[in-house]
């Protein structure tokens, strides 16, 4: 990979961690599937204008606006609400990797090594071990919304791998477009979010900021940079990167909203981030093997 490459990956992952601090701080008043569709139609009007739609039959694009930002992001952000810290969605959601290679083996018939199964089975201890560990950190119901989120990002991954190359600002625009209709509609029947669509001026300044970062700084240049560099190289050489988004996300969380870095959160996250650095220097070690 080339070293511009690394760099933007790392800077988007970094986007991607601080991201968990504005979702939170913009849950304690927006709920959760009306900031979705903040976020999502804030980034398809009028970007829809500027951007063709994508080279690929529609279906692809409807299905990835589905999976990729309404399930995704409706998951997430209710696994957040529902109980889950900053810090730690930002650690559960990369159990995503393992979701994307698995898919990947599945529908793409990339090869799993042993070094991915080790270190998946390791990840998914330092999931058991927040399991073991929930209270005012996480809860049941948030933990199993955020671990079903990070598998239809997996899925999503796979989705953009198989539409081949589309340029990045197309499809996040357009699969926006998909996304926030249903966004909408389920927000205004389950959450009943017609009273504060009505009187939107009286969102906080924290509330605003939130939908911004979360729409162009996460959403338009981390996705674009996400899916373009998707298309370039093997989803088993990209998704590791995401490994350093519970860095970020743990670190930021602890500096802007004082949460807690408890020692029981801090083994959790090295088991997780060792299980996804198995997966990295496992398939490098069986790439400098083959070619031996």
């Amino acid at each position: 990979m080339k070293p511009f490459h690394i760099l933007l990956l790392v800077l988007v992952v970094a986007v991607w961690g601080l991201n968990f601090v504005f979702v939170k701080t913009g849950l304690q008043e927006i709920p959760p599937m009306l900031f979705c569709f903040f976020r999502f139609f804030l980034l398809s009007i009028p970007a829809v204008f500027f951007f063709k739609r994508p080279a690929v039959p529609f279906k692809w694009v409807a299905i990835y606006g589905l999976v990729m930002f309404v399930l995704q992001f409706a998951l997430m952000f209710m696994g957040m609400q529902a109980g889950v810290s900053a810090g730690l969605g930002s650690l559960l959601l990369q159990t995503q990797v393992f979701f994307s290679i698995l898919f990947a083996s599945i529908v793409l018939k990339e090869r799993i090594n042993r070094w991915q199964v080790f270190g998946a089975v390791l990840s998914f201890s330092g999931i058991a071990f927040v399991g073991l560990h929930l209270g005012s950190s996480a809860t049941l119901t948030g933990l199993l919304l955020v671990i079903a989120a990070a598998a239809t990002w997996g899925l999503g991954s796979v989705i953009v791998k198989k539409m081949g190359r589309t340029q990045s600002g197309s499809l996040l625009s357009w699969g926006g477009l998909v996304a926030w209709p249903p966004l909408l509609v389920l927000s205004l029947i389950f959450e009943e979010s017609r009273p504060m669509l009505l009187d939107l001026h009286n969102l906080s300044a924290a509330s605003y900021t939130a939908i911004f970062f979360v729409t162009v700084c996460s959403t338009v240049f981390g996705f674009g940079i996400w899916n373009w560099l998707v298309q370039i190289y093997p989803l088993a050489t990209v998704a590791p990167f995401t490994l350093l988004v519970p860095v970020f996300g743990m670190l930021s969380s602890a500096l802007i909203l004082e949460e807690a870095l408890e020692p029981w959160k801090i083994v959790a996250g090295l088991l997780v981030i060792s299980g996804l650095c198995f997966n990295i220097l496992g398939a490098r070690l069986v790439a400098r093997k083959e070619q031996v």
